[in-house]
């Protein structure tokens, strides 16, 4: 394992973390301060298109539409981003339109119940999330990608690896960012992580009054803008919360367990890909100690790149970092 930007160690850091995760569900989330800056299967589908941007959807086995962005030249180098919890595929906008300029196909799908996808009432688990992106990479018949995960979408980014695209060979490279892997609920087996209780905290939360809580986890820890001296973005803000308010409640309040409770430990060993591992050691949300120092560890092929006091939405606040090092990656 290639480590670059060793993360400050000790019992400290992780406490403050956890302290911060806590303390969300307890108290509730500070409100925003006034913004200081602006297996192979066919697949029926549907499609429009506007010279190389294409708008799709296909309808999966267990007929659950899934809506995706697929743009650039079809012959290129392709990248499939897989968005985080609970947002769509739009939060990956920034990338899609830089590795775009830089002549690649980029594709985003909205996890099923989430953005433009159906809100099916099954299937909220990261089996289904693997299956349904395994779905789209056949349907578009893509090899040799890139997968690009953050958060929740680095789960099912390495569950898709580990159990479709490496085994079909239509995989060249992972990348995880902020990604929840290995597991991030305390159990036996895994002492260090998260107490259930911060969980069933974000679910009570959720289920007494979604958009108070969504605005005020965007104001709050997701971009770091709880911290001193911070500067929140009210764009970035009202943006995290369309995209989360226009998914379902009940996938999103089942996405929790998936993206808490599942162990992914088992998929990071059998993977053999290259795969790069960002984090930032300031991340509120999926605190870097029990998550990328972890994976990084059990991958085979890993380089863990930690950014100092880079938030958990750092693919955002931070992307003019974030991309070059991405293209760095994927290049090499």
């Amino acid at each position: 394992m290639k480590v670059d930007f060793p993360s400050p160690s000790g019992t400290s850091r992780r406490d403050v973390l956890l302290g911060a995760m806590a303390t969300t569900v307890a108290a509730g989330l500070p409100k925003a301060a006034p913004a200081q800056a602006a297996q192979k299967q066919d697949f029926p589908s549907t499609s429009s298109s506007k010279g190389s941007k294409t708008v799709s959807t296909i309808t999966t086995k267990d007929g659950t539409e899934i809506f995706f962005k697929d743009w650039g030249p079809k012959d290129a180098q392709s990248i499939v981003f897989h968005h985080g919890w609970p947002l769509s595929g739009d939060d990956w906008d920034t990338q899609m339109l830089y590795f775009l300029d830089k002549g690649y196909r980029v594709i985003a799908h909205d996890r099923r119940g989430h953005g433009r996808s159906a809100q099916v009432s099954h299937g909220h688990d990261m089996d289904h999330y693997a299956a349904d992106a395994a779905a789209v990479v056949e349907h578009l018949d893509l090899r040799n990608t890139v997968h690009v995960g953050h958060s929740t979408g680095g789960g099912e980014a390495t569950r898709y690896v580990a159990r479709h695209g490496q085994p079909q060979g239509r995989v060249a490279k992972l990348v995880l960012i902020g990604a929840v892997p290995p597991i991030m609920v305390k159990t036996p087996a895994n002492p260090e992580g998260l107490p259930i209780e911060v969980f069933d905290g974000l679910r009570n939360s959720l289920a007494g009054n979604r958009a108070q809580f969504y605005l005020d986890f965007a104001s709050g820890p997701f971009y770091g803008f709880n911290r001193p001296g911070a500067k929140p973005i009210s764009g970035v803000i009202e943006n995290w919360w369309r995209q989360a308010m226009i998914g379902s409640a009940k996938a999103q309040y089942d996405g929790i367990k998936a993206f808490s409770e599942t162990d992914f430990t088992d998929d990071l060993k059998s993977i053999t890909v290259p795969t790069l591992v960002m984090h930032g050691d300031d991340d509120q949300i999926v605190p870097i100690a029990d998550s990328a120092l972890l994976s990084a560890k059990i991958l085979k092929s890993a380089t863990l790149k930690v950014y100092e006091k880079f938030p958990h939405g750092m693919c955002t606040t931070h992307a003019n970092t974030v991309n070059p090092d991405l293209l760095v990656f994927i290049r090499s």
